[in-house]
């Protein structure tokens, strides 16, 4: 058995949940969760990332078999995802009032789908960051991401940033949340997505978010407001907002193993279902963050 460690958000001492078996590895994981603040994290995380981000698992062969990026990234019309993209610029647009000229970088990006999507706007400049072989193919088909070196270059300049599923994979939460900080113009808006671990405490083991080799990080909302508060942010709480819905749709289908776009799926009352759904789960219960 491990030694417990210290919350990686606030330095207080942590709670051994159990283990959870790897997918892709046969080892077993320690599943901590600090009481004070909510954080649940893998003690002993698995770090050989090229092993873990391989070719397989962009194209759903590896430890998440919901991920489908190169399907997304090449057949952009017909994928879900387009139902989360449309939602995602709802959201982000009804947060920053409509304002023209947004620059808006997506941490993270992946196959940057997002970027593409948003990219068609005039009054929206976006640009894409992330590593691995999948930003290659991104860029070979023309999305903009940016390299390590271009982040740096484009510190302080960007109105918004969004991270969409990526704080559940970082080792270091409040080291990423820092450099997101300093990405932000002063007043600029950090979005993200993650699981809402505060659904699952009583049942942490048996939540199937945790995927030991890939999510590491998992966050109740008072976690992710501490998180960024010590990160420089004001959290702010804003609950469902136009855009959520769309969002919703896109992961229902998703973990319905649904891939592809179809007719039937806009005949289904979302506006109705989709409350129903975040009640459950409580997508939208984490705060933003607004960089003072």
């Amino acid at each position: 058995m491990m030694s417990v460690l210290a919350c990686r958000i606030c330095g207080g001492a942590t709670r051994r949940v159990g283990e959870k078996p790897g997918k892709l590895v046969d080892r077993v994981f320690e599943i901590l969760r600090c009481p004070s603040c909510g954080f649940v994290f893998v003690g002993n995380p698995w770090t050989d990332f090229e092993k873990i981000y391989s070719h397989e698992y962009y194209k759903g062969r590896g430890a998440d078999p919901l991920v489908d990026y190169v399907f997304e990234l090449e057949y952009p019309d017909r994928t879900i995802r387009d139902y989360e993209w449309r939602g995602l610029l709802k959201v982000i647009t009804t947060l920053l009032c409509k304002k023209r000229g947004i620059r808006w970088l997506d941490y993270g990006c992946g196959n940057g789908g997002l970027v593409r999507f948003v990219g068609q706007s005039q009054r929206i400049k976006i640009l894409g960051f992330d590593e691995g072989w999948i930003v290659n193919r991104a860029r070979q088909s023309g999305i903009p991401v940016l390299d390590r070196d271009g982040l740096k270059i484009a510190e302080g300049s960007f109105d918004v940033v969004t991270a969409i599923e990526v704080m559940e994979h970082v080792l270091d939460p409040l080291s990423t949340l820092h450099r997101i900080r300093k990405l932000l113009k002063p007043g600029g808006l950090f979005f993200c997505t993650t699981g809402n671990a505060r659904k699952h405490r009583d049942h942490l083991l048996r939540w199937p978010y945790i995927i030991p080799e890939i999510h590491v990080s998992f966050f109740e909302p008072v976690t992710l407001e501490k998180a960024l508060n010590r990160a420089g942010f004001r959290a702010e709480y804003r609950g469902f907002l136009q855009g959520h819905t769309e969002i919703i749709q896109c992961r229902t289908l998703k973990n319905l193993r649904v891939r592809s776009r179809a007719a039937w799926q806009n005949l289904l009352p979302w506006r109705a279902i989709a409350p129903i759904i975040d009640s459950c789960v409580g997508f939208t219960h984490h705060p933003i963050g607004w960089a003072e």
